[in-house]
């Protein structure tokens, strides 16, 4: 558009990409939010100084704080978003459900204020029956939720989401809802400018979520009915026209498995995953935002928008998908994305070099796909998944390649709780077997000159290996031969077989090799038949309790300690509560056993890898 850009960054920034592909740049605190990004006049002054006309407030931090936008109008700049009152009463959950009420708008039963002890949330148990769900009056973005089953869950998870409502938006008040069981989360994209023109760009499915954050979004919605799709527009575009909304907008529902639907909230920002609505629409909703600030009335009406195709995104955050999505940090080392083009778009703030930091969301990049339909735009998502090259934090592409591989994903047969209840991280006994072979015939042309030998090629911590020679692979006296594209050094390889091509990566140290390959990282040996005779002699001992001790995976503050030395513990049982990256993280015991000692307390800063419980044999 010919604007000239303005960033701002933290001391933790200084090299984040932003900074580069910016015009000018300015340096605005220390790396914690609340000492930099959060810190309004800090903003202003740069904005002043530069004399910027505008601020865009992206996603997060500010961009839903009605006393920033408030303050930017004051200074004599635009805030590009809707008004600082609209802000305030969507930004309200309390106050958005009441305005919605008055809209005609559809709501899930619970309470109109906040609550604050337990002998509230039982008096709604009594009224609405178990489960409920604890929410933050201010929330947003999955924080601040918990779903109560049972009357002694409800000190505890009152406790923790008052906190997490407090850390995460400055506002600990905790409302309730009727939970509702396997719903679909559908929202819908509004447009409307300051002349009282309203349009939708359709809906948006972001049913695949986990610890209530979406990591799948799509457009359209394979749930969608065009009777349910009408219904939903005209609700959207009510409570819009009742609030008074301008710029772009998100109206959330959940939706029953019956499609009966409810109002979620109103997010008054620009969203995540606008991008799948830029790709099905043509429209850069960016572009609006501004245009519509600046007093432009829209372009186009209602009747001039076309939907065209299907587009999935895929959030890749640093996290690790087998231990609860526990958030990962450090430097970005390799980051090689898939080949780009108008089908395939990338959105990043991330390079090699680059620096997860532990003060702000894991957030990698957002890989979106377009294409006439569904399927087609689930494969190229899929490909682009597999041939993604990240090395440094622990990251969630295979996670998401496996997810995208489940048949009821591929159906768009599932539900906001579908990756909780049904997702597993463990491969078939064939995919097992397929993945030793290929480690076997890539390290066989890695060293050429033992391409005669036999090698037997055995997963990590597991039993029978299975024996290679050249591409010829004898899995219980059946001999499978597998086209295997991989040339030295490549990082790469693709598999034909059983008519389905699959991209993966390999990884080599030595011969140890590290495989992804449908979705699921595999560690292996490579070795002889004779070193294979040896070790199945050896028998190690068993890992002990006395022997185990509980480490911080990240760094970050310790919440709370439910335990204390000497309690008996089972496998599994929340051992701390540690806050980092912008998210409460439990961490459950590894064994049975005894808390033979704690060396940490709450409001410990914590390192990575720092040893906070030891654990004791059972008595």
């Amino acid at each position: 558009m010919g604007i000239h850009t303005v960033a701002v960054y933290s001391e933790v920034d200084a090299r984040a990409l932003h900074v580069d592909l910016a015009d000018e740049s300015y340096l605005i605190g220390l790396p914690a939010a609340r000492d930099s990004y959060l810190k309004s006049e800090n903003l202003i002054n740069v904005a002043l100084k530069t004399g910027a006309q505008a601020i865009h407030p992206g996603y997060g931090f500010l961009s839903e704080n009605s006393e920033f936008a408030k303050t930017v109008e004051a200074a004599g700049l635009t805030f590009i978003g809707p008004s600082a009152e609209v802000i305030k009463v969507m930004g309200d959950k309390l106050q958005a459900k009441a305005i919605a009420r008055q809209a005609g708008v559809s709501l899930i039963p619970g309470s109109k204020g906040p609550v604050v002890t337990k002998d509230e949330v039982e008096a709604y148990a009594a009224q609405l029956g178990y489960p409920l769900l604890l929410k933050a009056a201010a929330g947003g973005g999955g924080k601040g939720m918990r779903v109560v089953y049972q009357e002694d869950q409800i000190d505890d998870f009152l406790q923790r989401t008052t906190h997490e409502a407090q850390s995460s938006f400055g506002d600990g008040r905790i409302f309730i809802e009727k939970y509702v069981d396997l719903p679909r989360h559908i929202e819908i994209q509004i447009l409307a400018d300051t002349h009282g023109n309203i349009v939708h760009l359709g809906e948006r499915d972001c049913s695949l979520q986990r610890r209530h954050q979406k990591v799948i979004e799509e457009s359209p919605s394979p749930f969608m009915t065009p009777q349910l799709r009408s219904a939903m527009i005209d609700q959207a575009i009510s409570l819009a026209k009742q609030v008074g909304y301008t710029s772009a907008g998100t109206v959330e529902f959940m939706v029953t498995p019956n499609r009966e639907f409810y109002f979620l909230e109103m997010n008054t920002r620009l969203q995540v995953e606008h991008p799948i609505t830029e790709m099905v629409t043509g429209l850069d909703l960016v572009e609006q935002m501004i245009r519509i600030s600046v007093g432009e009335p829209l372009s186009f009406t209602q009747d001039q928008i076309s939907f065209s195709g299907h587009a999935i995104e895929a959030r890749v955050y640093a996290e690790d998908a087998t231990q609860d999505f526990m958030p990962s940090s450090g430097r970005i080392t390799q980051f090689e994305p898939p080949v780009l083009d108008k089908n395939l778009r990338l959105d990043t703030g991330i390079e090699a070099g680059s620096e997860v930091s532990i003060y702000y969301d894991p957030m990698i990049a957002k890989l979106i796909a377009w294409a006439p339909n569904r399927d087609e735009a689930l494969r190229r998502l899929t490909m682009g998944l597999a041939q993604f090259i990240i090395e440094g934090p622990t990251h969630n592409t295979g996670f998401l390649e496996q997810l995208l591989h489940q048949q009821k994903v591929g159906k768009g047969n599932f539900t906001t709780y579908f990756i909780e209840q049904e997702m597993t991280s463990e491969l078939s006994k064939a995919q097992k077997k397929l993945v030793q072979a290929i480690a076997g015939i890539i390290y066989q042309r890695a060293n050429v000159h033992d391409i005669s030998l036999d090698w037997f090629v055995v997963e990590q911590g597991s039993g029978t290996p299975i024996k290679i020679k050249d591409q010829m692979v004898t899995i219980s006296r059946e001999k499978l031969e597998l086209d295997v594209k991989w040339q030295p050094m490549e990082r790469r390889f693709s598999l034909e077989y059983d008519g389905q091509t699959y991209n993966g990566q390999v990884h080599m140290h030595d011969r140890n090799l590290t495989i992804q390959l449908f979705g699921i990282e595999t560690m292996l040996q490579v070795m002889r038949p004779k070193m294979w005779e040896l070790l199945t002699h050896v028998h190690s001992p068993e890992s002990r309790p006395e022997n185990l001790v509980v480490k911080a995976p990240m760094p970050g503050i310790l919440i709370s300690m439910p335990i204390h030395v000497g309690d008996r513990i089972k496998q599994g049982q929340p051992l701390l509560i540690i806050e980092a990256m912008k998210m409460e993280n439990v961490l459950k015991s590894p064994a049975e056993a005894i808390v033979k000692d704690i060396l940490v307390q709450p409001g410990d800063s914590l390192t990575r890898d720092q040893i906070l419980v030891k654990l004791g044999e059972l008595l």
